[in-house]
């Protein structure tokens, strides 16, 4: 009867602990995909012409104090602090002008404390939607807020 006993508590606590390991692995990807979708919606709301420096603060909450932010194509590496600086500018310059209505993610890859995404900034032509071309950005994630992130366009 022991080793029935045995046999039956090894059986049910491996399953237990695949079973509650997925569930960690999939609450954790749940949450690093919340982070995303709140990067993004905070991003499109600086967008606005009518956003306002509390907007750019608010998105800056999200990110680590040795937050980095990558895109070779538009000059490398910037610091939290660049990244911030340009925000501001851009705002103050009219960059921000309402001019994208959207990001699309069409495809998300979710890692151990990394999530890869594709997506496409949807903008306005002639009254008609127009959905931008694919681009893939790569976030690195450390305590619970954006360390890194890596844009592949």
């Amino acid at each position: 009867m022991k080793v029935k006993t045995s046999l039956f508590l090894t059986f049910f606590l491996s399953v237990f602990l695949i079973t509650n390991g997925n569930a960690q692995d999939q609450s954790h990807k749940d949450s690093l995909n919340t982070i995303i979708d709140q990067y993004y919606q905070l991003n499109l709301d600086i967008f606005k012409a009518s956003s306002s420096k509390a907007e750019i603060d608010k998105l800056f909450t999200i990110f680590t104090d040795d937050f980095k932010y990558i895109h070779p194509q538009y000059g490398g590496e910037y610091s939290r602090e660049d990244l911030y600086n340009g925000y501001v500018k851009n705002q103050a310059n009219g960059r921000y002008n309402g001019g994208i209505l959207d990001v699309k993610i069409s495809n998300r890859v979710a890692g151990l404390n990394a999530v890869v995404i594709e997506k496409s900034f949807v903008t306005e032509k002639d009254g008609i939607d127009q959905l931008g071309e694919s681009q893939m950005t790569l976030f690195e994630f450390k305590d619970g807020k954006i360390s890194r992130i890596y844009e592949y366009w």
